[in-house]
């Protein structure tokens, strides 16, 4: 059979925001789907939704709910890709975890700021991760010549907001990451980018104290007149995954109708 057969994406973050809505835009262009969840039992049936979404594009689904930065989860996941398809390789990795804490650095009670701990998780899950999931699929034969791999960042890697230190720390590492992965992927044909949304109304970012402030400010900047849709980052991502974005390798790439380049308006 043709390898396109056996055309895998991973969605590391697959059960909403911009992991939900590239998993569903890849099957519909021709990829099988490996969704990596953490999810509360209150809201499995929505990606019981999203499964079943892709098996009527005609794609296989394999969802895992877990940690995805857990070490023993990350194995349980690319051993239970490899039953479930013997001849899978990934073509798309992506990498959306938006888990961390959204505390001060410094704050006049201890029990208001960062802690180690806290600090540690964060990067661990949102920077770190990344990494590790690179090394482990690698070793395991899953990326091969011509995958692609996106790490989803944001502006909070260049620019400061209450309560969004560890985040932004996160954001910063990430690309870092993707910097040094390009380096030492190159010689494999393996690509990889950072991709830089706008704001986005996800069930992340509306965690965020500021959220409506930053929305008013995207809005008031951002040429379209609206703000980024996490439609809009998964039509990116495949037009990114083509044969022909082999070039494409190493950047942050801006996927906000403008936005980072338009003061307020």
């Amino acid at each position: 059979m043709s390898q396109e057969n056996h055309r895998w994406a991973i969605i590391l973050g697959a059960s909403s925001g911009f992991g939900e809505a590239t998993a569903l835009e890849l099957s519909r262009n021709g990829y099988d789907i490996c969704g990596v969840h953490l999810d509360r039992r209150a809201s499995l049936p929505h990606v019981e939704e999203i499964v079943v979404e892709i098996r009527k594009n005609g794609r296989k689904a394999f969802f895992v709910n877990g940690n995805a930065a857990d070490e023993e989860k990350r194995k349980e996941v690319i051993k239970g890709l490899k039953a479930e398809d013997p001849d899978a390789h990934v073509a798309v990795l992506m990498h959306s975890l938006a888990f961390g804490t959204l505390k001060k650095l410094v704050a006049e009670n201890a029990e208001d700021q960062i802690t180690a701990s806290q600090m540690n998780m964060t990067l661990d899950v949102m920077a770190h991760s990344l990494v590790y999931w690179v090394q482990d699929l690698l070793r395991a034969g899953l990326l091969v010549k011509g995958s692609r791999i996106f790490a989803m960042t944001s502006s909070g890697s260049l620019v400061v907001a209450p309560t969004y230190g560890a985040v932004s720390a996160a954001k910063a590492a990430l690309e870092s990451h993707v910097r040094q992965l390009t380096l030492e992927l190159a010689d494999r044909g393996i690509t990889i980018n950072a991709i830089r949304a706008g704001v986005t109304e996800t069930p992340s970012s509306m965690k965020i104290p500021s959220y409506e402030a930053m929305k008013q400010v995207a809005l008031s900047r951002n040429p379209t007149g609206r703000i980024t849709t996490t439609q809009d980052v998964a039509r990116a991502i495949v037009v990114l995954s083509q044969p022909d974005a082999y070039w494409i390798n190493g950047n942050v790439i801006n996927v906000d109708g403008g936005e980072m380049i338009v003061g307020t308006r």
